[in-house]
């Protein structure tokens, strides 16, 4: 396991199985727990996670793609410790210098000349996209939203209603007004990865959609440029061109998920869309946007905002002096230490190592994604490429107890999903890739 220097602090707290009592009686039954003997995490440090024992383990999920520039990074630590002394809270109703510091700050990182610099500082990504439909639905005057199969947007009510996911879990939930178009999945839709035009055949269906699946006017389009929880599943490129002009011509406005995009993630852009060369009229984002911090966001065209100027709306949290030291603190050291460039070379690094494992395992469908946005898709076998979702969960908890912390997601539950924090090195990247030969070789 690659050497670190830092040196967990003793801990002297309730044991695990005490916690999981305790967790089991009092808190609500919905909340899962990874692996078949839940782990317990009392301390980090920037791609490390230690345990209630000190061991520690190599973090590959980023607590769900949230801890962006490192747990406990030092300089986004030290601007909130200096806001929580300062002042911990006061809404929007009053001034402060921060959420307009940050507003700026974040607004800068768009698209020279897109129009996206009104930020609405939220809680949770699912507020966020809970505020990018209301301002849809207000601004265009039109009701019906179309999202995309095995999407998810969050756990609000609304949100989970625009959620396309269906898993082993959870059925597919329909919310009103909200039309789910087919996936653009190029290893099991018709369309595949050695169709040219694959992006283009599947944003027709939306095309259709609109037309014969709704009045024929909307308010709007939400996709993730990458799917997360549904499997770091990619867009084919030339699908959103052709989509956000269908989506505009029917009266609606085009909404870029970047909770798990954003930020760098994918390397070649600070942004999802801009990889496909398109410019949305809303950006929701959260998660990796304040390294840990409750905190999302909207960002959208100045007219789109203003739809929200006729109504009465505000948030208590958001925007908080807290949330905002660290969200502009996270924001500063991306920028500062390139760390877009970092997902780009390391995550190519760490991908090449996945296609290996793909050449070499039978059980590997599919290695795909871009930065540090990673999956790896286990099937039956390459021919058949049926899911293999047992298969999935027997890598995923032996590499915990090998030391890995991996993320797992997609339809069938069959995908290890791969978002580790931005500042791992080379040598992380080769001891997980060590960890999944072996373990692939376990369950083949």
């Amino acid at each position: 396991m690659p050497a670190t220097t830092h040196s967990p602090k003793p801990y002297d707290g309730p044991t695990r199985e005490e916690v999981l009592a305790t967790r089991r009686e009092f808190l609500a039954p919905s909340l899962l727990t990874y692996y078949r003997d839940p782990l317990m995490i009392v301390e980090g440090s920037m791609q490390w996670l230690f345990d209630e024992t000190g061991r520690r383990y190599l973090d590959f999920f980023g607590g769900i793609v949230t801890v962006s520039v490192g747990h406990c990074h030092p300089r986004v630590v030290e601007k909130v410790r200096e806001q929580v002394e300062r002042l911990q809270h006061t809404t929007t109703i009053y001034l402060h210098p921060t959420i307009a510091e940050f507003g700026r700050k974040l607004a800068s990182t768009m698209p020279a000349n897109s129009g996206l610099e009104v930020c609405y500082f939220t809680s949770s990504g699912s507020e966020a996209n809970e505020l990018a439909m209301l301002m849809s639905r207000l601004y265009t005057g039109n009701f019906d939203l179309i999202a995309l199969r095995n999407g998810y947007h969050g756990m609000t009510n609304q949100a989970m209603g625009l959620t396309g996911l269906h898993t082993w879990k959870q059925p597919l939930l329909h919310g009103i007004g909200v039309h789910h178009a087919r996936l653009p999945d190029r290893l099991r839709g018709p369309y595949g990865y050695d169709d040219p035009d694959a992006g283009s055949k599947y944003a027709d269906e939306v095309i259709d959609l609109i037309q014969y699946g709704t009045s024929g006017q909307i308010a709007g389009f939400i996709a993730e440029p990458i799917q997360g929880v549904g499997g770091t599943v990619e867009i084919p490129l030339g699908y959103l061109p052709k989509v956000y002009e269908a989506v505009r011509a029917a009266g609606g406005v085009c909404i870029s998920d970047e909770v798990q995009t954003g930020f760098g993630r994918t390397g070649t852009k600070f942004w999802g869309f801009e990889n496909h060369g398109v410019t949305p009229d809303i950006v929701t984002m959260a998660k990796g946007i304040g390294n840990g911090a409750p905190l999302g966001a909207c960002v959208a065209r100045a007219e789109v905002a203003g739809s929200m100027a006729n109504r009465l709306h505000f948030n208590t949290y958001g925007g908080n002096p807290v949330s905002m030291a660290a969200g502009l603190a996270t924001l500063n050291v991306m920028l500062e230490d390139d760390l877009q460039s970092r997902c780009r070379d390391i995550g190519g690094h760490l991908l090449e190592g996945l296609k290996n494992l793909q050449s070499n395992h039978d059980i590997v469908g599919d290695a795909r994604g871009q930065g540090l946005m990673l999956g790896l898709e286990l099937v039956m076998d390459s021919k058949s490429l049926a899911p293999n979702g047992p298969a999935a969960a027997q890598v995923h908890d032996r590499a915990k107890e090998m030391g890995l912390l991996l993320g797992k997601g997609g339809l069938k539950g069959n995908v290890l999903r791969i978002k580790p924090p931005m500042c791992i090195t080379r040598e992380d990247c080769d001891f997980a890739i060590d960890v999944l030969d072996r373990c692939l070789h376990e369950v083949s």
